[in-house]
């Protein structure tokens, strides 16, 4: 999958969390900083690439990415993998502890949606003709549905005719669907 289809699956997988789990009071700034950690959740699993969209956001990506990628390995290996989803939230979870005593927001809501966009990741690229490497290190990539005729190509028409134009269709529906419950967690943010 592309990287705007991941940023919309990582939203749309959060949303489909706030429409089922009843979430805590929280302040605004935590709900900004949740939505960007779900963000860059949604594309970290790519960071084994040196290409990945990541890294031509933030300063100093270009040499980030030449020390990250021979650690992960060639794409979709390590982190595209439930041992790679535990390390990133182990990693992740190190990082956001150690800001807690500058950045005032709640870490437990910004770790939870991190991980959310790392899962919503993996579960997109299922669904593409390669597949995931679930079970790393064991070499079998898993797709579905098993037929990988049937899967989607990455930018391909389907991904951009069907799977992106679904999942803004999905979250209007959720919207619709929970209105109430969406403008009463909006008023709630201070």
């Amino acid at each position: 999958m592309t990287g705007r289809t991941h940023d919309l699956a990582a939203f749309t997988a959060m949303t489909i969390v706030l429409s089922a789990v009843p979430v805590p009071h929280i302040s605004l700034g935590t709900a900004l900083v949740a939505v960007g950690a779900n963000m860059v959740g949604g594309l970290a699993p790519d960071l084994d690439q040196p290409s990945a969209k990541l890294y031509s956001n933030i300063r100093g990506g270009t040499i980030l990415s030449k020390i990250i990628d021979p650690l992960l390995g060639s794409h979709r290996l390590l982190s595209h993998s439930i041992l790679g989803v535990a390390l990133f939230g182990f990693v992740s979870k190190m990082l956001l502890d150690a800001s807690t005593s500058f950045i005032i927001v709640n870490m437990e809501i910004v770790w939870w949606a991190f991980m959310i966009g790392v899962v919503s990741h993996l579960i997109m690229d299922t669904l593409t003709k390669e597949g995931v490497p679930w079970l790393f290190p064991i070499p079998i990539h898993f797709g579905f549905p098993p037929l990988r005729f049937f899967r989607v190509k990455t930018g391909g028409f389907i991904e951009k005719s069907l799977v992106f134009p679904g999942l803004i269709l999905l979250n209007g529906y959720l919207f619709f669907v929970n209105y109430t419950m969406f403008v009463q967690f909006f008023k709630s943010l201070e």
